[in-house]
């Protein structure tokens, strides 16, 4: 048996099991005297009705649960039923399990509140309590249970989008290891490039300098003039080869020498010859910052200077260069400038910057743009400037939407709504239940005064304002008379005992007159009396 085949036969036994327990109520109830007694006939058509149901309630589970509506609304017009509320409100939670949109679950509901609505207000008795069983009925055994079944099936989908989610992690943590090993790669040709450029660089002012030494001989000269070309040609042919290497931007390690700081870098240039005035300002202490990323600052800082220093010394060879570093708390500031070249002849090449030098300012650009910092390189008088500024703090990223407690939180919304609606709904009905008992009361004496014969405007006086609207016909002691106008009444405000009722019976037309009165009495009365007879 392959694996579909075994689902479905499952899907077909948890049917049948449900079905089972569905039913046991249906046929249960009768035996014990719980509701009304019921035919052979509507009992097997109510079987029936559920056997539809329990089919329908994967593929179609709004009709399923009005299926089991109807059932309850054909029992009783209040849809409170012992033998088919279970399967109602079960029903119900599956609906919210296996629907996907919520609208059409609030449609069924509000189908199932006006049909029992228009069946209670056809039957021409007093709605309230029958209104109030009804909205009660469908919130406490249709809306919970249906939200119940939508916080379960939420958790069963972010279980699933959880494993889904870790099973992406997991492939992209080995793409992550792999571009680790490529920027690993990248990083390290940058460091070659920019580390190793700028000692050629220093080298290449170390020949210029000796190949204008005033005592130098002419072939000594000669050979520091070609140290230094032979310097500047590796730079550049360093520069095209580590640029097959290099990926832009993704270069995020600091590149500085372990224990060098951005003084230890202007002091080995000093030693070679070139002419820098460093000055490093220390504003106000204000906060430390973060540890990790007054690192990445002082990283920039000393790749920004050591980008700098190179393009001086390799395009302005003998200008004097000023460094000047600000510290304001963990915000920092470093300028580079450097003046005109040194020498002479102002017609020499290095005193332009080639378009294709800039390469490292763009890389460098891209890497301060991660830490919200702004760099500047341009002219400036009769030479360049290179600035950049670096804040206390990066733009903080936002976080992930927790969707797992957004899920939660709409849950118990919607829980919260339906406890107040039920409770709003139970409790006016209850008021208007407990206002029109209360107010409809003859007092047994004033009952006891009562002459047949007497004028109905003067018994008007000590009557209530209320009638019963729902008096217990069947336990009448006599029919009424015919053709009279007959008004009920309790004889006492209790609520949830039952009490024996007064009747009164007027004739029609305008000189009514009092027919006929009698006393209801209760279930408990009646049959008393019937065991003394």
């Amino acid at each position: 048996m392959d694996r579909g085949t075994g689902e479905r036969v499952g899907g077909r036994i948890r049917g049948v099991l449900l079905w089972a327990a569905l039913t046991a109520p249906v046929v249960s109830v009768d035996r014990l005297g719980l509701n009304e007694p019921r035919s052979a006939g509507q009992q097997l058509a109510g079987l029936v009705v559920l056997a539809t149901a329990v089919t329908l309630r994967r593929p179609h589970p709004l009709p399923a649960f009005l299926l089991a509506a109807a059932l309850g609304l054909a029992t009783a017009p209040s849809l409170f039923t012992l033998a088919y509320g279970p399967a109602f409100a079960v029903l119900a939670l599956l609906l919210g399990r296996r629907a996907d949109r919520a609208r059409t679950a609030l449609i069924g509901f509000g189908a199932i509140a006006v049909a029992g609505t228009v069946k209670i207000a056809v039957r021409g008795v007093d709605p309230t309590v029958e209104w109030a069983v009804l909205m009660a009925t469908l919130v406490f055994s249709a809306v919970f249970p249906w939200l119940a079944g939508r916080y379960w099936r939420q958790g069963r989908e972010l279980a699933a989008a959880g494993w889904a989610r870790a099973d992406q992690l997991e492939r992209e943590q080995r793409i992550v290891a792999d571009r680790a090993r490529l920027r690993e790669r990248a990083r390290i040709a940058q460091d070659m490039h920019d580390s190793l450029g700028h000692e050629l660089s220093l080298i290449a002012v170390r020949a210029g300098a000796l190949q204008v030494a005033p005592d130098l001989p002419d072939p000594h000269r000669a050979a520091a003039a070609d140290l230094r070309a032979a310097a500047s040609q590796a730079t550049d042919r360093l520069h095209t080869i580590i640029g097959l290497l290099r990926e832009e931007g993704d270069e995020q390690a600091p590149l500085a020498p372990a224990g060098e700081s951005v003084a230890a870098l202007v002091a080995r240039a000093t030693e070679s010859g070139m002419s820098i005035t460093y000055v490093d300002e220390e504003g106000s202490p204000g906060a430390q910052g973060d540890p990790g990323r007054r690192e990445l600052t002082e990283g920039t800082v000393h790749r920004v200077v050591q980008e700098a220093l190179t393009n001086a010394a390799k395009h302005a060879p003998g200008a004097h260069i000023t460094v000047t570093v600000t510290r304001d708390g963990p915000s920092t500031t470093a300028t580079i400038t450097n003046s005109r070249n040194g020498r002479e002849s102002s017609d020499d090449p290095a005193l332009t910057l080639p378009p294709g030098s800039r390469s490292g300012l763009r890389t460098l650009r891209a890497r301060v743009d991660d830490l919200d910092g702004t760099l500047e390189a341009g002219p400036h008088g009769d030479g360049f400037r290179v600035t950049v500024r670096l804040p206390a703090r990066g733009v903080a990223p936002r976080p992930a939407a927790p969707r797992l407690t957004e899920a939660r939180r709409r849950t118990a919304l919607g829980f919260g709504a339906a406890v107040a609606t039920g409770a709003l709904l139970v409790g006016g009905t209850f008021a208007w239940y407990a206002y029109t008992r209360t107010h409809s009361v003859l007092a047994p004496a004033d009952y006891a005064r009562l002459r047949v014969g007497e004028p109905r405007a003067e018994i008007e006086r000590v009557l209530p304002g209320r009638t019963v609207a729902d008096p217990p016909l069947e336990r009448a002691p006599t029919p009424p008379p015919r053709g009279a106008d007959c008004a009920y009444y309790r004889s006492s405000g209790e609520l949830f005992t039952s009490v024996a009722h007064f009747r009164l019976c007027f004739e029609s037309g305008g000189q009514a007159r009092l027919l006929d009165k009698a006393v209801i009495p209760t279930a408990q009365d009646q049959q008393n009396r019937e065991r003394a007879r």
